[in-house]
């Protein structure tokens, strides 16, 4: 299952803080901040899509996610080599250097971390 954009965004708050209340949440957008009830209306869809749950304090929830950010974005990786690049990490990794404009320093460690993984391998 996938998370849509303000879900997205609200998901990369509540990875940031780990746990937090709606209030905490509100504080953490940047201006022009979204409604309370947008915020809880997302919340909800999100508990729906088990990509977060709550323990309750009275009538106040903390929210907490179930869902590792590591673990989402290389489901979402994974996903673009396939539907983009025909499940080819080499087209993906030739079209990340080529056209992502990163300078020599960057490349150099890129490479650094390649070979690392093929030490580790």
């Amino acid at each position: 299952m996938q998370l849509s954009k303000s879900e997205e965004e609200l998901m990369n708050i509540l990875w940031k803080q780990k746990k937090a209340f709606m209030k905490d949440l509100l504080d953490a957008y940047p201006e022009p901040k979204p409604a309370t009830t947008t915020v809880a209306t997302l919340l909800k869809r999100m508990t729906d899509k088990n990509f977060i749950t709550y323990n309750s304090f009275g009538r106040s929830r903390e929210y907490y996610p179930l869902v590792k950010k590591k673990d989402y974005f290389s489901k979402h990786v994974n996903g673009l080599i396939k539907n983009f690049f025909n499940n080819s990490p080499g087209q993906f990794a030739s079209f990340f250097t080529q056209e992502t404009n990163l300078s020599k320093e960057e490349l150099e460690d890129l490479r650094k971390l390649i070979d690392s993984e093929i030490k580790n391998k």
